[in-house]
This record gives C-alpha cells, structure tokens and sequence, in this order.
C-alpha cells in the first residue's frame, strides 16, 4: 500500500538534486530507483526488498525504515 508511513520521516541528502523527504516505503522506493549513486551495495538490494516487503504487508514499515538508513549509510548519503 503506497500509504503506508513511516513513524519519523527522514530526510535525504542526494548530491546534485538535493534533499529530499522520505515518509515511507514507496517514497523510499522512488529514491532508491531515482535518486541513489550509481555504487548501490548489499544494503541498497535489502532496503529495496524490504521496501517492496512493506507494500505488501510480509515485513513491517519500520523494518523497510531500518533498512532505507543502513542503505543510506552504506552510500555515505547525508541523513537528518
């Protein structure tokens, strides 16, 4: 389900666009396939499954959270 909402958005700085504000799993799947560096590890691949997970009710929004900052993290992507 696409509304699906995150407890605490996060904010996402993406170099050349900009920061953007991520409210969930499908807001985190567009940055994932749109916005992210081209170097994409083992963590961008779990946040994207856990993102799709979260859609589909097999994992919980909050987990497809903790995944999307490890992702971040791991890209060395500004987080506030």
């Amino acid at each position: 389900m696409a509304t699906e909402r995150w407890n605490s958005p996060i904010k996402v700085g993406f170099e050349g666009s900009g920061a953007r504000t991520v409210n969930g799993p499908f807001d985190a799947l567009a940055c994932l396939a749109e916005h992210w560096p081209a170097v994409r590890g083992l963590k961008y691949l779990k946040a994207r499954s856990a993102c799709r997970a979260a859609l589909d009710g097999r994992k919980s929004v909050e987990e497809a959270r903790a995944e999307f900052m490890a992702a971040a993290e791991e890209a060395k992507l500004k987080v506030h």
